[in-house]
C-alpha cells in the first residue's frame, strides 16, 4: 500500500456532500464521499498520476456518519470515470463526467448510485 508520504504533491483529500434533492431539500450533511485523488492545476483528475499511483487513490462513502463502503477510483477505456468496491460491476458507482468536473469547494459532481444519479457539493479540497 502506497504511504502519504509517497504521493506527488498533486494529491488532494476531497470531500463530497449530498447536495439538495427529493427527500434532502437542505441536503445532508452525513451522506457523502472522501476522496483521495490526484487534480490538476484546474482541479480536475489528473490521469497521468492516477494511472502511476493507481492504488493510492482512494473512495470512502460514508452516510449517517458511519463508513458504509471504501474503494478506488477506477477509470474505463474510454475515460469514464467510476468508484469501485468490490470484484466484478454490480457495486460500481458511476461519476457523470468527472473528468470534465473541477473539484473544486462549492462544485458540483454527479455520480450514480444504486441506479439513480445524486449530486454532491464539493465542502472541501486540501493537501493530506
Amino acid at each position: 500500500m502506497t504511504e502519504m508520504k509517497d504521493l506527488t504533491p498533486r494529491f488532494r483529500h476531497v470531500r463530497l456532500l449530498l447536495a439538495r434533492e427529493s427527500g434532502h431539500p437542505a441536503g445532508d450533511t452525513e451522506e457523502g464521499y472522501d476522496l483521495l485523488v490526484p487534480l490538476d492545476g484546474e482541479g480536475r483528475l489528473d490521469a497521468g498520476e492516477w494511472k502511476t499511483h493507481q492504488a493510492a487513490c482512494r473512495v470512502r462513502h460514508f452516510s449517517n456518519g458511519d463508513t458504509e463502503k471504501v474503494g478506488r477510483l477506477r477509470r474505463k477505456p474510454g475515460g469514464t470515470w467510476y468508484f469501485d468496491y468490490v470484484e466484478g460491476e454490480q457495486d460500481d458507482e458511476i461519476g457523470f463526467k468527472l473528468g470534465d468536473e473541477r473539484f473544486v469547494t462549492g462544485e458540483y459532481v454527479s455520480i450514480g448510485r444504486a441506479g439513480k444519479m445524486h449530486t454532491y457539493q464539493v465542502s472541501r479540497v486540501e493537501k493530506p
